[in-house]
């Protein structure tokens, strides 16, 4: 790995390999480091994404999810010796990340003004988003845990890469950056068997803090939070450091907060935001 020192602190991802490679999780391992020039001589984990073999072979994702649904188990509950160590994930970062969505999608992409009653309303969404993450119970968080971070191995499945802003956060934001993927989705009933399924599989303790339907109120809603911060890094992917392809994810990123519509009245602000002004402005500008 070529990491230029002056663009790139690898310290954090030297650290955090550590601690997966504690926790017995298939990272790359750390063999060699020279911090002053920015290289690493690390592991290879092969070049097959869970993204692209989803593509070819969508038939394998009932394994490939089981092992990456197991890996993040792991990851949580043999993380909580390490979480601490971590930098929180706290509510200045929570709401610097749901500018991103305002200032870079809206406003700088679409060009579009919010009335004082708009500002108003994104603030009550933002109260209520905050609230929701820091509500949940904090474990160690991967935080890009997705078909594009994980790879496709022979043993110990799956890869794990883009670790290396790893935080102490909510609960729910592995499973969900997992199961509603910015770049591939499933179908709702699979998505929630998926979610029980993990669930169940969680301690008793935890459990006991956290019944089901709550856990499931804590995933859609971290959702929210997960999709307006994508869909304003990838605006901000296209205007700040011209890497327009990532524009193409945004509808099916913000597809996801249109889905919940019906089951939380909090976010028709949101949805009436995305429906009648962000999405015929995206399509109008594609």
């Amino acid at each position: 790995m070529d990491a230029p020192p002056e663009q790139e602190d690898s310290r954090p991802f030297i650290r955090v390999a550590g601690y997966l490679e504690a926790m017995q999780l298939n990272a790359p391992r750390v063999l060699e480091a020279d911090l002053d020039q920015g290289f690493l001589l690390l592991s290879d984990l092969g070049s097959t994404q869970y993204l692209r073999k989803l593509q070819d072979d969508p038939d394998a994702a009932a394994s490939m999810y089981g092992d990456a649904l197991r890996a993040l188990s792991i990851m949580q509950k043999r993380g909580a010796a390490f979480q601490s160590r971590l930098p929180p994930y706290d509510e200045d970062l929570l709401r610097f990340e749901l500018s991103l969505f305002h200032d870079w999608l809206c406003q700088k992409h679409l060009d579009l003004e919010f009335s004082d009653a708009d500002e108003m309303c994104w603030q009550q969404l933002c109260e209520l988003l905050v609230n929701t993450a820091l509500d949940q119970p904090q474990v160690f968080v991967h935080r890009d845990y997705h078909s594009r971070n994980l790879m496709v191995t022979k043993h110990n499945n799956p890869g794990i890469l883009d670790f290396q802003d790893a935080v102490e956060g909510p609960l729910t934001y592995d499973l969900v950056s997992l199961l509603k993927d910015c770049y591939v989705k499933w179908p709702r009933q699979q998505v929630i068997d998926w979610v029980h399924s993990f669930y169940n599989g969680i301690d008793a303790s935890m459990q006991q803090r956290v019944d089901e339907n709550q856990f499931m109120r804590y995933f859609e809603l971290m959702g929210v939070q997960r999709h307006l911060k994508a869909a304003g890094i990838f605006a901000r992917l296209n205007h700040r450091d011209g890497k327009p392809g990532y524009m193409h994810d945004v509808p099916l990123t913000l597809s996801y907060i249109i889905e919940l519509e019906s089951r939380y009245e909090e976010l028709a602000f949101l949805v009436q935001l995305i429906n009648e002004r962000c999405l015929p402005m995206l399509q109008r500008s594609s």
